[in-house]
């Protein structure tokens, strides 16, 4: 199976029927070390996709390959998820009308948008605040301020 057909396979664009990989000895049911125990997971542990969706706190990452990719970033947006955009692996021209896709995106939800990057995006919602770093050297207070 050549590197495209994996690639396309684990993408779920392609039925995956390569055998090698598989073994016909499995035996349902039967695991070392176990018991009979079932496993069983702490009710109190939740799994960190399901705990941020709860809260709101997620990230998109929209790597877009075209101007068609636009609308995933408009629904996350409209969604009130913060999008970051990276725009490297477009053509020029069509990096560009995404990016006047997000600025009339953020315009009309009252969002903002910052450059991260080359070519790479932040779109924040409006319920968002985006707090930027302040440089190591400049810091007249604390601990390293020795004057």
């Amino acid at each position: 199976m050549g590197s495209v057909r994996k690639a396309s396979a684990w993408l779920g664009l392609v039925e995956d029927n390569d055998e090698r990989y598989y073994d016909d000895e499995y035996a349902e049911g039967t695991e070392t070390g176990t018991g009979n125990q079932a496993w069983v997971t702490d009710p109190r542990v939740q799994v960190a996709a399901e705990a941020a969706e709860e809260q709101d706190r997620r990230i998109a990452t929209v790597t877009p390959d075209s101007f068609r990719d636009a609308r995933a970033i408009g629904e996350l947006f409209r969604d009130g998820v913060p999008v970051i955009v990276n725009l490297t692996a477009m053509d020029p021209a069509d990096a560009k009308r995404v990016v006047d896709f997000a600025a009339g995106l953020i315009f009309g939800l009252r969002g903002s948008i910052d450059r991260v990057a080359t070519r790479v995006f932040l779109l924040s919602p409006a319920d968002t605040q985006v707090l930027a770093g302040e440089a190591a050297g400049r810091r007249t207070d604390g601990f390293f301020n020795q004057s």
